[in-house]
């Protein structure tokens, strides 16, 4: 039977960049909520040979998420997940950045438990930001409501953000947003592997894709500048790594993120070390 890889974000750069690794040898399934760049990714890899199904699919609606995952079960065995849909805080304002990014990741992960089976995978994509954010302003305390009371764990996220002047409130959001993406990756690990699932997130530094240049001037670029890698992450380098978490080569991984962000976090700790050191 076939294996079906499902990629959200499918028309995105990391999202595209992984199909053309995936599409070798797995049935593809790309789900996007452009649906004009659903078409363009859709040519693109029809160019190389491979020949997705594309769905329009909202991450924020659980039932069209369930419908894209209806259409990869009708086309085979869903073996892995590459959720790469997300947004970045210069996309829109803190409550739709933490709806796409946290409870979009709820939608995609409980969906995949319930349709896939033993051996399949599902890599989260969370985010440098996860590992920047102080842990004393991360609620971590009311994550858990996201998987059962959406509409109280959306209120207490909203609250966490408001430490934060208006203007700045979707990049606490996104932080957050993805503090949980790690968050969940961990913590459900125990029951996913009872059904014989995995469930890694991969956090990226800035990649070079339209989204990640969308925060080139609201400091990304200038950590970049900074970083042991100086450079920006390409979408390549982040689809082999994505590709690799969700093969059977990367069996033993599951209930933990890998940090793949050119060395900012590690450049940035190291100084303000030495700083406090030297103050």
């Amino acid at each position: 039977m076939n294996r079906v890889s499902v990629i959200t974000g499918g028309a995105g750069g990391m999202g595209l960049a992984t199909a053309k690794i995936l599409g070798r040898d797995h049935t593809l399934v790309l789900g996007d909520v452009r649906q004009d760049r659903l078409t363009t990714a859709a040519a693109t890899l029809q160019d190389l040979g491979i020949t997705p199904t594309i769905v329009n699919c909202d991450v924020t609606d659980r039932r069209a998420v369930d419908e894209l995952f209806d259409a990869a079960a009708s086309l085979g065995t869903v073996a892995s997940v590459i959720h790469t849909a997300g947004v970045s805080p210069s996309m829109g304002a803190a409550d739709y950045v933490m709806r796409t990014n946290a409870v979009g990741t709820v939608n995609v992960n409980e969906a995949f438990h319930a349709t896939a089976g033993e051996g399949s995978v599902i890599v989260n994509v969370a985010s440098m930001a996860a590992h920047l954010l102080p842990p004393e302003i991360i609620p971590i305390g009311q994550f858990p409501l996201a998987l059962h009371d959406v509409n109280a764990f959306m209120d207490a996220m909203m609250t966490a953000c408001s430490i934060a002047p208006e203007d700045m409130r979707s990049g606490i959001a996104y932080a957050v947003s993805k503090s949980f993406v790690k968050w969940y990756s961990q913590s459900q690990a125990e029951r996913f592997n009872a059904s014989g699932m995995r469930i890694v997130s991969v956090s990226p530094g800035s990649v070079d894709t339209e989204m990640g240049r969308l925060e080139e001037q609201a400091g990304a670029g200038a950590m970049v500048a900074d970083a042991a890698v100086p450079r920006w992450g390409k979408a390549e380098e982040m689809a082999e790594l994505f590709a690799f978490c969700a093969s059977d080569k990367a069996g033993y991984l599951t209930g933990t993120d890998i940090l793949n962000d050119g060395g900012v976090v590690a450049s940035m700790t190291e100084r303000a070390r030495v700083a406090a050191a030297n103050g």
